[in-house]
């Protein structure tokens, strides 16, 4: 099996944070009526997306009743429709719209990730949950060694690819989180942020259409670039 699978694996076992997997199996088990006849998934989500991706998309961590409930990234909530919706337009994925994970979507180009990967009580992993999420950002981005592009959707996604990068022996500088902000670092891809699409975000106008239009044409346009 490849080194991804074996990673992927090891995230949706991982038993590391006692107070997110009660939640995960605790919304697994009561659901919403909505979802009342699905078997939700109720374990940390694993990554998404092209072993070869040039473009590696990070958000913050699954929903309750969207990843949590689907078992794969921004799949089966309003943030994955603005997610796919965008990457089906650009090209990197086959279709515009996640459901589930038997519905066919394909990313070609580009992979996605969170910083946490169980869904967390009021969308807010602690320091300490992220923190023991952190090999497994370090290792997916180890093995997905094309990347030219990494955009950050939204702060503490920026926060912990930083920490990434200071764990390398980057020199970072001071960056600030500022949508559409652009960094470049000696040795390491492209650095490109946007707020996250949450329904709090794009309901309030804080990002717009055309404002995440613009930052995945410029992803875009970096990624081929190179």
């Amino acid at each position: 099996m490849k080194k991804l699978d074996l990673l992927h694996e090891e995230m949706a076992a991982c038993e590391r944070c006692p107070r997110l997997r009660a939640y995960c199996a605790g919304v697994a088990r009561e659901k919403v009526r909505r979802y009342r006849d699905q078997a939700y998934w109720g374990r940390p989500v694993p990554g998404f997306g092209d072993p070869a991706a040039r473009l590696f998309i990070l958000g913050l961590a699954p929903g309750a009743h969207g990843a949590n409930r689907t078992g794969r990234m921004f799949t089966g909530d309003d943030s994955g429709n603005w997610l796919y919706g965008v990457l089906h337009q650009f090209g990197y994925a086959n279709q515009p719209v996640a459901t589930g994970r038997d519905d066919g979507l394909v990313l070609t180009g580009a992979y996605i990730a969170n910083a946490g990967r169980c869904a967390p009580p009021g969308n807010k992993p602690t320091p300490a949950e992220l923190d023991a999420c952190q090999p497994f950002l370090e290792a997916e981005l180890a093995l997905l060694t094309g990347v030219r592009v990494v955009l950050m959707l939204g702060r503490i996604a920026f926060d912990r690819y930083l920490k990434v990068l200071k764990g390398r022996g980057v020199n970072l500088g001071r960056p600030t989180f500022v949508h559409g902000a652009e960094y470049r670092f000696d040795g390491a891809p492209v650095l490109l942020c946007s707020y996250h699409p949450s329904r709090q975000n794009t309901n309030t106008g804080v990002l717009t259409r055309a404002m995440w239009e613009s930052v995945f044409a410029r992803a875009r346009a970096l990624a081929e670039q190179g």
